[in-house]
């Protein structure tokens, strides 16, 4: 690593993170926590989610919402009995049609919530832990000036017990080694367990789609620089993983945004990729939406 990141690393990572909830209670100084599950059609773990959260309200978290992405089975419900409040991604900032895409759903989110601190979590985590919100909440209430908490984990595929984070490895590290060799330490740069100041997320753009997370992780970088960028050990995250095509599809939106907040726009358009059909190769094309929430601060301005 250059000589910069390896100081960084030494000083922002938290290989066992041991921050308790009395701790962190006692260093909010007066600053509130929201924390967000974006969620489509995951009745089956969410409530789970919720349910590691739900003994924090209160005390070190002051909001607990679930923001529905358009589910069509019982997210919803299963997510409100668990104890969230459940927010429609329509009912937020109305007059703009919803945008397909996890991106749209936490842009979306920032209207929802009032916390100074911002926790998100996928609502797909399969034994999710209440240690997930502390450990990613002590940096941004520990210290100062730090606006961004990536958490970090062993991914294990559904039959092996390492080799998760295909697209990590693959799309995101290379790109960001090649594109902003500052945040080659950063070990889970599209991990969907984050915490951030919302002084940072509404002064910036969100991509609506896949590429939020490394839109947020350039954009941190870009405007505080390296030491406002903290990341902590989570251990072991499960969650369900996708088929081939569904990362091609979800590498092209990452692409498409890392390279456009590094200086070269892409248009959104088709991605062709290959199926077997009775013996035969066929072409299979799949629009690819690459398009930016603009900076929430100014919609709510301008509205």
């Amino acid at each position: 690593m250059l000589p910069a990141v390896e100081a960084w690393f030494a000083t922002n990572t938290w290989q066992q993170p041991s921050w308790t909830v009395a701790d962190l209670v006692a260093s909010k100084r007066g600053r509130t926590v929201s924390v967000v599950l974006p969620a489509l059609n995951e009745e089956e773990t969410v409530g789970d989610v919720v349910g590691v959260v739900r003994p924090l309200l209160g005390t070190l978290v002051d909001e607990l919402v679930v923001m529905d992405s358009g589910s069509t089975d019982r997210t919803a419900e299963v997510a409100a009995a668990a104890g969230a409040r459940v927010v429609r991604r329509e009912d937020v900032v109305p007059w703009l049609e919803p945008l397909p895409g996890k991106g749209e759903v936490l842009w979306r989110s920032l209207a929802a919530t009032s916390g100074d601190l911002i926790v998100f979590l996928d609502s797909d985590l399969v034994e999710p832990e209440t240690a997930f919100v502390t450990a990613l909440l002590g940096p941004l209430l520990d210290v100062p000036d730090v606006h961004l908490v990536k958490g970090f984990y062993r991914r294990p595929l559904r039959l092996e017990s390492t080799g998760g984070g295909r697209v990590t490895e693959l799309v995101a590290r290379p790109l960001l080694n090649t594109l902003r060799p500052e945040l080659s330490g950063v070990v889970q740069p599209l991990g969907g367990e984050y915490a951030a100041t919302r002084s940072f997320l509404e002064s910036v753009p969100f991509a609506a789609g896949y590429g939020v997370e490394i839109g947020l992780l350039l954009d941190v970088h870009r405007i505080y620089g390296l030491s406002a960028l903290a990341q902590v050990n989570l251990g072991v995250r499960k969650h369900r993983n996708r088929s081939l095509l569904q990362l091609g599809v979800m590498s092209s939106q990452i692409m498409g945004t890392a390279l456009a907040r590094c200086g070269v726009p892409l248009d959104s358009g088709p991605l062709t990729q290959f199926v077997q059909v009775g013996g035969e190769w066929l072409p299979d094309s799949t629009d690819v939406l690459v398009a930016d929430r603009p900076p929430m601060v100014h919609v709510v301005e301008e509205r």
